[in-house]
């Protein structure tokens, strides 16, 4: 295989975990979440990020951890974007993580994420009142050890998802205690109460993460997001965007779904003189074994 080290991974996150189907275009069936991972594999996306809906009619809008819908939902990934990566979201509030366990059990992905510390998640609005109830995201350390004591034994790596400067430096004692051997980060940016969407940001991130370790940018906000991206991409990380994370195109318009999203990042990679990784060559780059 050609020299892989400059090319960027990609990374599609489809849908989210509560934006409503009835006021936005994200997908929530099996060949709805199928139809949109297409379209991104197709415009350069090897790994998809996947969140998991209700199936009853009008309750698509909420989550689920039925391990059935995800073997369904990922199925239809699989079948439809051959050599796909799946990476699948844990994320939970509270000290119970039977969903996500039992989900990551049936579908075996070969990467999961894995919230690595607590934050007080908030967003307020120009009127001072909050744009939801005030809540903690928690992610203590036990926690964080369940989650990865699960996916070493399904054979899932770990994505780290760092929400601060703190919760990454985290990771490296995470190795230390022995918790993981595996080390890669998701820089989340752009959550009202955590690290901004500032590229300005990532050259200092970067002297606190694990020597050669990978990493990446998770970016929510609308066009604002488009040059750290971009910034991502000149820094040598790997790039993630999709109706999880924004609907809006670097030009200010609404994306009409993820292909057209993954299309833009694909070209914030080029113009930073890398290209996009094919699935083979990202999981010879993630050290995934080959599909």
């Amino acid at each position: 295989m050609a020299d892989t080290r400059d090319k960027a991974i990609l990374t599609c996150a489809l849908t989210g975990v509560l934006t409503d189907p009835s006021q936005y275009p994200v997908p929530v069936t099996p060949a709805q979440m199928a139809a949109e991972a297409r379209d991104a594999f197709n415009a350069g996306a090897s790994i998809m990020h996947v969140h998991l809906r209700r199936q009853e009619p009008g309750m698509g809008h909420l989550p689920s951890w039925d391990p059935e819908v995800a073997a369904e939902i990922v199925d239809a990934i699989r079948a439809a974007c051959p050599g796909v990566i799946i990476n699948l979201t844990t994320g939970v509030i509270g000290p119970d993580i039977s969903g996500p366990a039992a989900c990551i059990r049936r579908v075996k992905p070969e990467i999961a994420a894995c919230n690595a510390g607590t934050l007080n998640y908030l967003k307020i609005r120009e009127d001072g009142r909050w744009a939801w109830p005030p809540m903690v995201f928690d992610n203590p350390v036990e926690k964080v050890k369940a989650f990865l004591d699960v996916m070493a034994e399904t054979g899932t790596l770990p994505e780290f998802e760092c929400f601060d400067v703190g919760i990454a430096r985290s990771v490296g004692m995470f190795r230390k205690a022995g918790m993981t051997q595996h080390v890669d980060y998701n820089f989340v940016m752009g959550v009202a109460s955590g690290m901004p969407a500032d590229g300005d940001l990532l050259p200092l991130l970067l002297r606190w993460i694990e020597p050669g370790a990978a990493w990446q940018t998770t970016l929510i906000g609308r066009a604002e997001i488009w040059p750290v991206h971009r910034r991502t991409a000149e820094l040598g990380g790997m790039l993630r965007t999709g109706l999880e994370d924004s609907f809006y195109l670097p030009d200010g318009s609404r994306a009409p779904g993820n292909g057209a999203l993954i299309e833009a990042l694909a070209a914030c990679a080029r113009r930073a003189g890398r290209e996009v990784a094919r699935p083979a060559e990202a999981r010879a780059m993630l050290g995934l074994a080959a599909d």
